[in-house]
This record gives C-alpha cells, structure tokens and sequence, in this order.
C-alpha cells in the first residue's frame, strides 16, 4: 500500500516528499509541530492540540498556513489515504522558504507545511511491568511552552536513556527539580497519595495528555497538587508515572536504577492508565 504525505499544498508519496533546502525549519529550527494520537480512525484531543498548535505560532509570529477548518480537512484526508486507524499524525509548520538570515525574511513569505503520519499498535489498558527512567540535566533553553522542532537537548537526553537500557530521560535543573520527560510530562504519587505533576510553565509543555489526565483525576477524586518535585522526593515516592500522546500513562517503576515504591506497577497508574484508555475509546472530549 503506497504511503503518502502532505506537503505545502500536496499529497505525495512519502518516498517523493521534500522540502526546500533553505526551509528555514531545516537551516534554524524556526518552526513548531504537534503530535496527535489516532484510535479507531479517531483524533484523540484534536481541539486542544490544535489550539495549542495555534499558541505555538503565535509566540513564534508564524502566521498560519491554512485555516483550522482546512487543516482538519486535511489531517482527515491524510489518514484515510494512508488508512490510517491507530496511530499517530504529525504535524509541522515552519516559517518558510527563504534566504538563510537569522532575522525574519524582509519580505513575506508563505510558511510551510508537512504532515505525515505512522501506523501503531492500538494501546491497552494494560501498562505492562512499567518502564526505567535515567536522569540528565536539564540544558535546553528557557521557553520549553513552545512546540518547537528545537529538540536537540531532547534528543541527547533520550539517547542517554536509551545507552543506559531506560525508555525515558528526567531532566532535572539547576535546584535538583525534575522539569519533564525528554517527550513526556513526568508525575508521582506521594506518600500521602497525592498525585503531583509541574504546574504548566515556561519550563515544560504543557501536554494535552496532562490536561485530560487532570480532568480523569478528578472524577476519580484524586488529590492533584500541581508543582516542582525534587529528584530525591521522586526516588521516594509511591509511584510515579509519564505521560503523552505516544506513550499514554506509563508507569515508571525505577529511577536512575532505584526502583520506586516496590519496584512494581502501583495502583494509581494502572487505573489512571485504564480511565485513559477508556476516553480515548470513547471518542468524547474532556473540558
């Protein structure tokens, strides 16, 4: 089955898709992306990750490169050409084509857009026996709130993890505090059971599967406390947790090789993960 990809006004083989030598998302990371989980030929979120997308160009002063009504043409278009039931869509926008400047181009230009996506197994309920995260130092730069495809100290940290046999990378600053996950949002669970996560700030994304997890949490009447944890107060938890569109709610059994809690998958993350799973199933929105 061919696969295909949208490019600036396309659809194209993916083999065939490119963009132009002087994009200035390939020559300066001047662009944003957003990521959308698909079940059931169903956009998980598709609201607030649009409305995000919509945050990230506007800090960036990228104007939009279709209108929302024809972005969700497209997206929609997209997977049915791919045939595409569970997995995820990938969204780009860059500022344009032009030639390579650090400032703005002096003349307007159309921003670009790509769009791809990629066939996944369709996630469980079931979290497995947890995942290892490895910590590093949190080195990227100050407005994290931004999509941006700026993720180089993204990836060095998930590589780290990787070479270590761990699934995700901490990053922790300067006070000993863990910001997020290389692409997650990271969350534990106190000894007292409350479930704590970052407030949403310049220091990390605010993910959209952080969002609805909040909303779950308190329909099962959850404590949630949202600010900075330390990386001794992680070690020391009941459980702890990652989330985001790819990767769900996965429970993180074991820190820098310290396993948390006893070493095993607690409670509160399988059944966060369940009530996750169930919403997405049931294709409805969370406010």
């Amino acid at each position: 089955m061919a696969r295909y990809a949208y490019v600036n006004g396309r659809y194209v083989d993916h083999r065939e898709a490119h963009v132009h030598i002087e994009d200035r998302g390939y020559q300066l990371s001047d662009g944003v992306y957003e990521v959308v989980g698909v079940r059931d030929g169903r956009l998980i979120d598709e609201t607030p990750h649009i409305d995000r997308l919509d945050r990230s160009l506007s800090e960036l002063r990228i104007a939009w490169p279709v209108s929302r009504p024809v972005l969700g043409f497209i997206l929609r278009e997209l997977m049915r050409r791919n045939r595409l039931r569970d997995g995820l869509i990938y969204m780009q926008v860059t500022r344009g084509v032009a030639r390579r400047d650090h400032a703005f181009p002096s003349k307007p230009v159309k921003p670009a857009l790509v769009i791809t996506t990629q066939h996944r197994k369709r996630a469980e309920a079931d979290p497995g026996q947890g995942v290892a995260v490895k910590t590093t130092p949190d080195i990227r730069w100050a407005r994290c709130d931004i999509k941006t495809v700026a993720l180089l100290p993204n990836v060095l940290a998930k590589q780290a993890a990787r070479e270590s046999g761990a699934f995700e990378a901490w990053m922790v600053d300067g006070e000993g505090r863990v910001t997020e996950g290389a692409s997650t949002n990271a969350w534990i669970v106190t000894k007292d059971d409350e479930l704590v996560t970052r407030q949403t700030d310049h220091g990390i994304l605010a993910g959209i599967t952080r969002h609805t997890l909040k909303s779950l949490a308190g329909a099962l009447q959850l404590k949630l406390v949202e600010r900075p944890f330390t990386l001794a107060e992680a070690k020391k938890a009941k459980e702890a947790f990652i989330t985001s569109a790819t990767s769900f709610v996965t429970p993180v059994v074991k820190i820098d090789g310290v396993p948390v809690g006893d070493g095993r998958v607690g409670p509160t993350a399988r059944r966060l993960r369940e009530e996750y799973v169930r919403f997405c199933a049931s294709g409805e929105a969370v406010t």
